[in-house]
């Protein structure tokens, strides 16, 4: 018997141990399984298994080191550089794990692996609680908050990977663990933020706070002209504003087909000034009236719902992707002038620059409770490049790039990884504190020392 019917016959004993699915090429449901928001990845694995429980994937794992296939994860499949799919290998897809239990007294959401955060914003939403999420709906919950996980509650309630208390993984060698800062304290620190480098997570217990429903949020619409004082206003507003506040600023093209975007404003570079306050709307109004008083061409600030609000920047899936970010000490006038030049150069379209006002809570994480840098940056240059031609794909990334080199100057050299696609592993090293990346080597090399868990932003385990 050879190689490969060893591997068909121990696929087929999969196919009997699996409550979900296993899928091949050809088969029903592998395309779906293998389409990714970034339309830039195309990656054919050998096998997809769809795991609908934590056993599943100790079955899959099994099957993984049996037949000597590399392994991926995949979730909310937002991973820019497609790191949750691979070639001739096999994904483990854990988007049938998304039981959601909300204990509103103990304030804790208790997560599947695959839950987007458009589905627990609503769950969460029913007892007027939430926690940080990501700004974009259809963004895995998983992912974002190992990763780190930014979102419009970070200044008040910290990032994702802040209000994580406890989680399920299943290991490389298929135990399945229950963590938290009692049981492998370490691992603990390392789910927040050190990726999914540790393991699969099929549950992740989330802490949950008291907001809304209803918010203070919205946006306003600029044409590009006014970005130097719009920016350099929003500055003066974020700096000592109180937590509950977090703004930023997208450069971008207004959308052709928007009704609700100034004729003028359709198919020509923009500015939108986006955010939330998360505490009593008329303090909300009052702190952001310096932004209004410049006269915005629409505004659309207004007391809403926040799991609305969550869906408020979904972008649809099928672009092409690139995205970078740099974390900045401040943002002087000689920083704003640059970024807003530099964007009237940006390909009109779907392409964004983001800037995002941090600090608050982001700053102020327990100590010793996690392993990311970039705490005491003020501001986030955050380029998402999106686009359609293929034959645009080295202009529009050459853009994106020259970003970084802009802010230089201010730059911390710190990096968000959630924010980055493959940028080398100097890169993956500046997202975490000093000595930290180091303490990660050592409880990698303790859960998985033959580093099967490397389709991510990879901690190769100490030796």
């Amino acid at each position: 018997m050879t190689q490969t019917d060893l591997i068909y016959s121990a696929a087929d004993e999969l196919r009997l141990r699996l409550e979900g699915e296993l899928y091949e090429p050809g088969s029903e449901g592998y395309a779906d399984a293998c389409t990714l928001f970034n339309s830039m990845i195309d990656k054919r694995p050998r096998y997809v298994a769809r795991c609908t429980t934590a056993d599943d994937v100790v079955a899959a794992l099994a099957f993984a080191r049996e037949s000597g296939l590399e392994v991926a994860v995949r979730a909310g499949g937002h991973s820019v550089a497609g790191m949750c799919l691979n070639d001739g290998g096999i994904v483990l897809d854990i988007r049938g794990i998304a039981d959601i239990d909300v204990d509103p007294d103990a304030r804790i959401a208790r997560v599947g692996g695959g839950v987007t955060w458009g589905q627990l914003d609503r769950a969460t939403q029913e007892h007027g609680l939430a926690t940080t999420g990501g700004r974009v709906s259809t963004t895995g919950v998983g992912g974002l908050t190992l990763g780190g996980g930014s979102g419009w509650l970070e200044r008040l309630h910290g990032l994702a990977c802040d209000n994580l208390v406890g989680a399920e993984l299943v290991t490389a060698d298929g135990r399945i663990v229950q963590v938290s800062e009692d049981e492998h304290p370490d691992l603990m620190w390392a789910l927040r933020g050190g990726g999914g480098n540790f393991g699969v997570v099929t549950r992740l217990d989330l802490r949950l706070h008291p907001v809304g429903p209803d918010v203070f949020a919205g946006m306003l619409l600029f044409p590009a002209d006014r970005g130097r004082e719009v920016v350099r206003t929003l500055r003066d507003v974020m700096e000592g504003a109180p937590d509950p506040l977090s703004i930023g600023v997208f450069f971008t093209t207004g959308p052709q087909d928007d009704e609700d975007v100034p004729a003028d404003l359709r198919g020509e570079h923009i500015l939108i000034v986006c955010g939330m306050y998360a505490g009593e709307p008329a303090v909300g109004e009052e702190l952001i009236a310096p932004l209004r008083a410049l006269g915005p061409a629409a505004d659309f600030f207004e007391v809403t719902r926040y799991a609305d609000f969550q869906c408020s920047l979904d972008d649809p899936p099928g672009y092409r992707n690139w995205w970078t970010t740099e974390h900045l000490r401040e943002l002087p006038d000689e920083a704003i002038d640059a970024l807003v030049e530099h964007a009237k150069g940006m390909p009109k379209g779907p392409a964004q620059l983001c800037l995002l006002a941090w600090g608050g809570a982001v700053a102020r994480p327990r100590p010793g409770s996690s392993p990311l840098s970039a705490r005491a940056a003020t501001w986030v240059v955050h380029p998402l490049m999106l686009w359609e031609d293929p034959a645009d794909d080295e202009k529009v990334i050459a853009h994106g790039r020259s970003y970084r080199d802009l802010v230089a100057p201010w730059a911390t050299g710190e990096a968000y990884l959630n924010f980055i696609g493959d940028e080398g592993h100097a890169r993956v090293r500046a997202g975490f504190a000093p000595g930290d990346y180091e303490r990660l080597q050592r409880i990698k090399a303790q859960w998985d020392p033959e580093n099967v868990f490397r389709g991510n932003q990879n901690i190769a385990p100490a030796s």
